[in-house]
């Protein structure tokens, strides 16, 4: 029997469900994808990921050797505030 492998391959989805203008918004990168929203809540949701993968690039870390609970809270830190 082979080696059991545990590599976990992490992809963040983000859906966003308050658009009202009808316009399809669809980003992806690497490590996420964001879908829908209105421009605010897409933009939002955009830069609070780019910034969770920036911090965890600068830390040496990547989505995939990150625990979820280090992600939760980077996510909650990049989040902008209203």
């Amino acid at each position: 029997m082979g080696e059991h492998s545990s590599v976990r391959n992490v992809h963040i989805l983000g859906i966003g469900l308050d658009n009202r203008d009808g316009h399809v918004r669809l980003t992806n990168a690497e490590q996420f994808t964001i879908a829908g929203g209105s421009e605010e809540t897409h933009e939002r949701m955009t830069e609070t990921l780019l910034k969770t993968c920036e911090n965890l690039e600068r830390r040496g870390k990547t989505l995939n050797n990150t625990d979820v609970r280090e992600i939760a809270d980077l996510i909650d830190k990049n989040t902008p505030r209203a």
